[in-house]
């Protein structure tokens, strides 16, 4: 079975809009798990917006199933992620004045730099994948740095999965043939909800993760923590 990565990004940004503790992420990140969550997922960021520095070191004590930590490899991202040793990191390539994430990695121009960062990481036992449009060279150009992995970027999967869902998810089912090929491991993640998710996940072959926030956390005002991550489950 896929595994599901809850991303609490939107737990902290609600306890950041008032200060204080409430919600308390490392609660949220406990009852996660116990609610079925395969892992738990962060994205901080240099403005500390929603995840902080904090928040990444307190985390790695409760994280019994698979600490995922994404994010630009600026070098105090790189040491963070070295001092904490999380199972996988995912390296994004966003600068510090994006919302969200909204590209993949151009594998082939910043090949020299991803090599270096991914060595860093694989020296200390950490299992890196790049966040990736869904482009054969660009799969390709990831296998060349080194990486263990891609995280396929879905946002154009979810955009245009209610006008001709064939048609929306053809080049990452491609995509993932080609990184299986390369003996590349696939996670997807960004926009794939309730509605969505299903599909992508029995037309995308050897999908080992997707990491699920945003949607997630806002069905889960309205159905649940507990039941929401069971209803993804299903879906997986």
């Amino acid at each position: 079975m896929t595994r599901l990565s809850v991303n609490i990004n939107k737990i902290a940004t609600l306890r950041n809009s008032r200060g204080g503790d409430t919600p308390n992420l490392v609660q949220v990140a406990v009852d996660c798990q116990t609610f079925g969550a395969d892992g738990i997922t962060v994205h901080p960021r240099p403005d500390q917006r929603h995840i902080t520095r904090k928040d990444v070191f307190d985390l790695k004590s409760i994280i019994t199933t698979e600490y995922n930590i994404e994010g630009y490899p600026s070098e105090d991202f790189i040491e963070m992620v070295l001092d904490v040793k999380p199972e996988q990191a995912t390296l994004v390539p966003d600068g510090p004045d994006v919302i969200t994430s909204c590209s993949g990695w151009d594998t082939v121009k910043f090949k020299e730099f991803l090599q270096k960062v991914i060595f860093r990481f694989k020296e200390a036992g950490i299992r890196t994948s790049i966040f990736v449009d869904p482009k054969i060279k660009m799969i390709e150009g990831a296998k060349i740095c080194g990486a263990d992995r891609i995280e396929l970027y879905t946002e154009d999967y979810a955009l245009n999965y209610s006008h001709n869902k064939k048609k929306a998810v053809f080049n990452y089912v491609e995509a993932a043939k080609k990184a299986t090929v390369l003996g590349l491991g696939i996670n997807a993640g960004h926009d794939l909800n309730l509605d969505n998710l299903e599909y992508f996940s029995k037309q995308v072959p050897n999908l080992l993760e997707v990491s699920i926030g945003h949607a997630l956390i806002s069905d889960a005002i309205y159905l649940g923590l507990e039941n929401t991550i069971q209803m993804y489950r299903r879906l997986l």
